[in-house]
C-alpha cells in the first residue's frame, strides 16, 4: 500500500481533492475574494489615513475661531473691528488673532486661479484664498520660509462686491512649485495674474497652510491677501499660548459678546475639532472597511475549517487505517494542513490577480495611486497563515482518531 505519509505526500493529496473538487474550489475562490477586497481596503485606508495625517501648516493645538454677525443698523464695520481685534490682542495668554475669510479645512472658502501671464487664453493654477492682515501670519501659526510679511499700509478694505486684489500675496511653497516648475524659490519677486488681468506680487513664501477642501488635489496650494472684509458676518482667528487654548476660548466669547449688543458672538471652534469634522467620512470609511476585512477573514477562516471538517468525517476509517499502518499523529496533522496550504496558494495565486485588477480599475476611475507590492506580499502571507491557524483545529482532531476506528464505522 501506498504510504500517504512519505515525503510530501502531494500525489495523495491531489487525488483526495480531485474527488472533492466542488468544496476545494469554492475555499479557494472565497480566499481570492478576500485577498482581492482586503488589499485594496487596506490600500485605500492607508491613502485616507495619509491624507488625515497631512499637516495644515497652522499651530492647531492652541487655534481656534469664532464668527462675528452683525445685526445693529448704522454699525460702524472698520471701527469696530479694529476694535475687536485690539481686545483680543490684548487678553492675556493671546498670541495673536486676525479677521479672516475662511478656515482650513472647514469645507467652504474662496478660490482663484493664478496665472504666470496675464491673457484670458492662459492656463492658471488654482489657489484657495484667504484675506488676512499683517497679523495673519502670526496669527495662523504658519512658518515663512521666504520673503517678507505683509506690513500694516499694504491692508486694504474689500468692499462687498468687489472684484479688486490688492497687489501683493504670499503664497505656500506647494503653490509656488506648481507655478515655476517646482522651482519655488524663484517665485519671489514674481509678478502673476489673478482673475486673468490683475498682477499682484509674491513678496512671501510659506511652507504649508492647507486649503478648506481636504479632498482637492491641490489642498496645499493657498494664498495670503492683504484685505480686511467690510461686511456684517467676519470671522476672527485666534492664536494663544500653549496650552490655554481651551480657557482662552469662552473668556473671549464672552468678552466680545458683553462688549458690544449689537452683534452675535457664536461658532467658536477649535482647529482640531475642525480636522476632526473635516475627516469624519474618512475616518467612517476607514471604519467601514476595517470591519469588512475583519467579517471576510472570519468567513474565510470558518470556510475553511468547515470544509476540513467535512473531508475528516468522510475519511474517518480511512485515517484510522493509516494510523493502524503505522501513521502518527504529526503526520496526519501535516496531511490535512499540507492540503489547506495547497488550496490557499491556489485562492492567493487568484486573489493576487485579482488585487491587481481591482487596483488598476481603482487607479484608471478614481485617480488613486498604484497598490504597493510589499502590500500585496503582506495580504497573501497573512491569509496563508490565517488558513494554516484555520486547519490546525480540524488537523488535531483528525489526528486524534484512533487506529481502532478502521475496525468499524463508515469509510
Amino acid at each position: 500500500m501506498l504510504n500517504l505519509f512519505s515525503g510530501l505526500e502531494l500525489g495523495p493529496i491531489f487525488r483526495a481533492l480531485m474527488r472533492n473538487k466542488i468544496g476545494a474550489l469554492l475555499i479557494a475562490l472565497q480566499i481570492a475574494l478576500t485577498l482581492t477586497i482586503m488589499v485594496n481596503a487596506i490600500f485605500m485606508m492607508q491613502e485616507r489615513s495619509q491624507q488625515m495625517a497631512r499637516a495644515s501648516g497652522l499651530d492647531e493645538s492652541n487655534t481656534f475661531y469664532l464668527s462675528n454677525t452683525v445685526f445693529a443698523q448704522n454699525y460702524n464695520l472698520k471701527t469696530a473691528l479694529q476694535q475687536d481685534l485690539q481686545r483680543i490682542r490684548q487678553t492675556p495668554g493671546v498670541v495673536d488673532a486676525t479677521q479672516i475669510n475662511a478656515i482650513p479645512l472647514s469645507g467652504g472658502g474662496w478660490s482663484m486661479s493664478l496665472q504666470t501671464k496675464a491673457g484670458d487664453d492662459i492656463e492658471g493654477t488654482g489657489s484657495a484664498v484667504y484675506m488676512v492682515d499683517e497679523h495673519g501670519i502670526n496669527a495662523l501659526g504658519v512658518e515663512l520660509i521666504a520673503g517678507e510679511n505683509f506690513q500694516n499700509s499694504d491692508i486694504v478694505w474689500r468692499e462687498e462686491g468687489s472684484t479688486t486684489w490688492p497687489p501683493k500675496t504670499i503664497i505656500t511653497k506647494a503653490l509656488a512649485e506648481a507655478m515655476f516648475e517646482g522651482d519655488w524659490k524663484s517665485a519671489l519677486g514674481k509678478t502673476v495674474y489673478i482673475d486673468n488681468h490683475q498682477p499682484v506680487q509674491i513678496t512671501g513664501i510659506i511652507n504649508t497652510l492647507q486649503a478648506p477642501w481636504n479632498g482637492w488635489n491641490g489642498v496645499e496650494r493657498s494664498m495670503l491677501v492683504p484685505q480686511q472684509l467690510d461686511n456684517k458676518g467676519s470671522r476672527f482667528f485666534i492664536r494663544t499660548e500653549p496650552g490655554r487654548r481651551d480657557e482662552l476660548m469662552p473668556v473671549i466669547e464672552k468678552m466680545l459678546a458683553e462688549s458690544d449688543r449689537g452683534r452675535i458672538i457664536r461658532n467658536v471652534t477649535s482647529m482640531e475639532q475642525t480636522r476632526d469634522k473635516s475627516y469624519q467620512e474618512h475616518q467612517a470609511t476607514n471604519t467601514t472597511l476595517l470591519t469588512v476585512i475583519i467579517v471576510l477573514t472570519l468567513i474565510t477562516g470558518f470556510g475553511i475549517v468547515g470544509l476540513a471538517m467535512f473531508s475528516i468525517n468522510r475519511r474517518t476509517r480511512q485515517i484510522g487505517t493509516r494510523r493502524a499502518l503505522g501513521a502518527s499523529q504529526w503526520q496526519v496533522m501535516r496531511y490535512f494542513m499540507l492540503e489547506n496550504l495547497l488550496i490557499s496558494s491556489a485562492g492567493v495565486i487568484l486573489g493576487a490577480a485579482g488585487a491587481i485588477g481591482l487596483n488598476i480599475w481603482l487607479v484608471s476611475t478614481f485617480s488613486m495611486s498604484p497598490l504597493s507590492p510589499v502590500l500585496l506580499v503582506i495580504g497573501v502571507v497573512a491569509l496563508l497563515i490565517v488558513g494554516q491557524l484555520a486547519v490546525s483545529y480540524p488537523a488535531l482532531v483528525a489526528s486524534r482518531i484512533s487506529p481502532a476506528t478502521a475496525t468499524r464505522g463508515r469509510a
